[in-house]
């Protein structure tokens, strides 16, 4: 995994963005942070959600992490790029389980609802998680075809 990550709030994430980028700074994360940068200009939700979910679709970024007041308007609008895969994850197991199961490559959590010291938990535990962990062969044969089934789709529907 990259220690380079590109975040982005609304007015709503800021907080949480803040408290979030502070940490993986200390963590060694290269952070590229594309707004809000101040409170009293926010920037709108769905042009976060579309501008990180760019930088991962063209592969500038691994992973990402956006926030907004309950994380789904920034995940529907990054969920609109082809090639994201942006979770809205309320809890640890949830951040988890996005990565595990779904191979997500951008959280999206909600300031209003995530405290700072549980989305922090949550945005180590989304990192350090890799697809398919600690499952059986077989289930991890499954999964990766699901997600080729999915990408199928997605070309046809975006060619």
């Amino acid at each position: 995994m990259s220690k380079k990550i590109i975040v982005g709030a609304d007015g709503s994430g800021f907080k949480l963005k803040e408290a979030v980028k502070k940490h993986l700074e200390i963590r060694g994360y290269e952070v590229v942070d594309i707004g809000t940068q101040d409170i009293n200009n926010p920037s709108h939700y769905f042009d976060v959600g579309f501008n990180v979910g760019k930088e991962v679709s063209d592969g500038s970024f691994e992973r990402g992490i956006i926030f907004c007041g309950s994380g789904m308007g920034v995940g529907i609008t990054a969920n609109k790029i082809p090639g994201v895969y942006a979770a809205v994850c309320d809890n640890i197991y949830e951040a988890q389980q996005a990565r595990i199961i779904n191979n997500a490559n951008i959280l999206a959590l909600g300031g209003n609802f995530v405290t700072p010291e549980i989305g922090i938990i949550m945005v180590d535990t989304f990192l350090d998680t890799e697809f398919a962990e600690g499952l059986p062969t077989e289930t991890k044969e499954y999964l990766t075809k699901c997600l080729e089934e999915i990408d199928k789709k997605e070309e046809e529907l975006y060619k």
